[in-house]
């Protein structure tokens, strides 16, 4: 398994990312793309690689050894479960599926076949999130207490021409909060209740461009997270962390706040802040370190993750019934913010 032969399933934006990611590999190649679009016979033809109108088809006439399946999220689980079904490992991108009804159908299957399937929550392989939540897991701000959160920037107009992206499904919380929220889990732990406001005001499409969340966690913890794709702002991921060159970095602007009983810590700076001695209060003043950033691109180390899954040397650092959860949050604030009511995540 020196050279593993990897098969893509959607050939948009997302999909031309990870073909320019496999590309950089030496472990693995491109050998086939199933795509409908019109498009893709020419780009398969570039790339010199097998081209399908439809994964079935894919799947019936090669047999890769994994698939990375990044077509529209109401396929994700159909798509994956082909690839299940016949024994093939799966990168699946984020959302892994619209309702929980089908990850249960999706997480039933990897038990059964014991085929692995690694959710594309790339943010989780950022070297910035490994260090974070290494300092976490040794206590380095003591009890976790609070958690700020936030994502607010502007989408242009033509963001919208599309007209999907004005339709119910479509708003920012599905298509971009759920990447902060899995990441909240990930650093903070479980989320045990949720209220919420969602608002459609800027715009007045069928879907939000503002909201508000206040989570409590299971450790105790408790914390907010503000958002709007509508403002001129700097306080995002895609802004601050430089984790993607097409969005201009705002170098010094944090998005995550996590305090703690004997210190604190900014994100994606990595800087922490702490007294001098142990139970020093605000009259002392706090010490500041910039923790070493390591290098590294996301996207590239999920892909090597993703090929020590398939050779069977590692677990999925998120597997179908974690995103799940991760997807249970979502939908118990999309719950609390229409019945303005305090929700818990449904359990898998």
């Amino acid at each position: 398994m020196d050279n593993l032969q990897i098969a893509l399933v959607g050939a948009g934006v997302m999909g031309r990312q990870h073909i320019e990611v496999i590309a950089r590999s030496s472990a693995a190649r491109l050998c086939a793309i199933a795509d409908p679009g019109p498009e893709t016979e020419a780009l398969a033809d570039g790339l010199g690689v097998a081209c399908f109108a439809d994964p079935d088809a894919l799947l019936e006439r090669v047999r890769p050894d994994a698939v990375i399946v990044a077509n529209p999220n109401a396929l994700h689980v159909t798509t994956a479960l082909q690839c299940v079904e016949r024994g093939i490992p799966v990168l699946l991108e984020k959302p892994v599926a619209t309702d929980l009804a089908q990850v249960r159908q999706l997480v039933d299957a990897c038990e059964r076949t014991r085929v692995p399937v690694l959710v594309g929550h790339h943010r989780r392989h950022n070297p910035l999130i490994v260090r974070a939540r290494q300092l976490l897991d040794e206590q380095a701000l003591g009890r976790l207490t609070t958690v700020t959160a936030m994502w607010q920037l502007q989408k242009p107009d033509s963001y919208y021409d599309a007209p999907w992206r004005r339709g119910p499904g479509a708003g920012l919380l599905l298509t971009n909060l759920i990447h902060d929220l899995d990441l909240l889990r990930y650093l903070c732990g479980e989320v045990r209740q949720v209220q919420a406001f969602l608002d459609n005001g800027v715009r007045g499409f069928d879907n939000e461009d503002s909201a508000a969340v206040i989570l409590r966690f299971e450790n105790g913890a408790v914390g907010s997270l503000t958002a709007s794709d509508a403002v001129a702002a700097p306080w995002s991921w895609e802004l601050d962390a430089g984790e993607n060159p097409v969005y201009p970095r705002q170098f010094d602007q944090p998005c995550y706040l996590l305090a703690g009983t004997h210190g604190a810590l900014s994100l994606p700076q990595l800087q922490r802040w702490q007294y001098v001695q142990p139970g020093d209060g605000w009259h002392q003043p706090l010490l500041r370190h910039s923790e070493p950033i390591p290098a590294g691109d996301a996207l590239s180390r999920q892909f090597d993750h993703f090929l020590a899954v398939v050779r069977g040397e590692a677990a999925p650092l998120i597997d179908a019934a974690d995103a799940g959860r991760t997807l249970a949050l979502v939908e118990a604030i999309e719950r609390a913010a229409q019945t303005g009511s305090t929700y818990e995540p449904e359990r898998l």
